[in-house]
């Protein structure tokens, strides 16, 4: 006999600025006899008011001003999504398990920032249209008998703004985003042997500098982090490990003008603009509000702890 339940519900919220406002929800779940198969849909809506500057750290850290172009109403959103999530067993003790999920987001009022109307500001205010993010994400998970876990997932990612007639992609939205772990454990004595990374595809990052000047997209960045960990007795684990082995960092263009960053040989007109010179063509000033990953290169690290019970 297979499963079902459906769950409804409404939220009510009365804000002392913006009035009455409703949120609905409707969640349904199948699941088998089993349960080692569940297919899940949802629907519901949100609305949040957003605190620029707390969740964008741009607009505090970085060397632009910041400016409201309006008095910013609350974001509200509509989404669906569908999962499933499938237990398989084999024959030699191995437990699998994968979960697939479909998801589509739409925004209304989004707030967004503006960095290309003028390259020493940052501009906020309401969306006249819509944000839309949507995408596939998969999950592999395995357990053996043998001491051998796995665990890789990867996300597909459809990020647009749409705004009269016309499709934008935003800043630092890459399409494609993966992670993983394997972990291997010996229990006499017992040692774990992890490796662990992430996968970022590429993405666009803003630049500073004049109309028509733009940043090249940014590649993609692997980073692995190799661990293990010793555990004699029963207070005392001793653990060794290797981050980022591949060495990755970010582009040296990632940071315009990192190798000034008072801004001292940058000219700069009455209005506050940068003006194009010999040594600065594009316009440039420095901004490193959006570095997009660690410059920290390859470097090991070992250690060890006390568990005081």
């Amino acid at each position: 006999m297979n499963l079902k339940s459906l769950l409804s519900g409404i939220r009510y919220d009365k804000n002392s600025i913006y009035g009455d406002i409703l949120t609905p929800r409707l969640n349904y779940k199948w699941a088998s006899k089993n349960k080692s198969s569940i297919v899940r849909l949802g629907f519901g809506t949100g609305y949040r008011v957003v605190n620029v500057f707390t969740e964008d750290h741009a607009a505090l850290t970085g060397a632009r001003d910041v400016i409201f172009s309006e008095d910013i109403l609350p974001e509200k959103s509509r989404n669906i999504n569908i999962n499933w999530n499938q237990k398989l067993y084999s024959k030699y003790g191995t437990i699998f398990d994968l979960d697939l999920s479909v998801f589509n987001t739409v925004f209304s009022n989004r707030i967004l920032p503006d960095y290309d109307t003028n390259p020493n500001q940052i501009i906020y205010g309401n969306l006249d249209g819509e944000s839309v993010t949507q995408g596939v994400t998969l999950n592999i998970n395995s357990v053996s008998a043998n001491g051998l876990k796995i665990n890789m997932g990867a996300t597909f990612i459809d990020s647009k703004i749409i705004q009269n007639n016309e499709t934008i992609y935003p800043f630092l939205t890459e399409k494609v985003s993966g992670n993983y772990r394997i972990s291997y454990a010996i229990y006499n004595p017992k040692i774990i042997f992890d490796l662990s990374g992430t996968v970022i595809g590429t993405h666009e990052t803003p630049a500073t500098g004049f109309a028509g000047y733009k940043r090249p997209l940014q590649p993609s960045h692997k980073h692995n982090e190799l661990s293990s960990y010793l555990h004699t007795f029963n207070e005392i684990e001793l653990f060794a490990g290797i981050k980022n082995i591949l060495d990755f960092k970010p582009a040296a263009n990632s940071i315009a003008r990192a190798f000034d960053p008072f801004d001292k040989e940058v000219r700069f007109g009455n209005s506050g603009q940068v003006i194009p010179t010999p040594n600065n063509p594009d316009a440039l000033s420095f901004d490193p509000s959006y570095v997009y990953y660690s410059n920290q290169g390859r470097n090991g690290f070992i250690g060890i702890r006390y568990h005081i019970k």
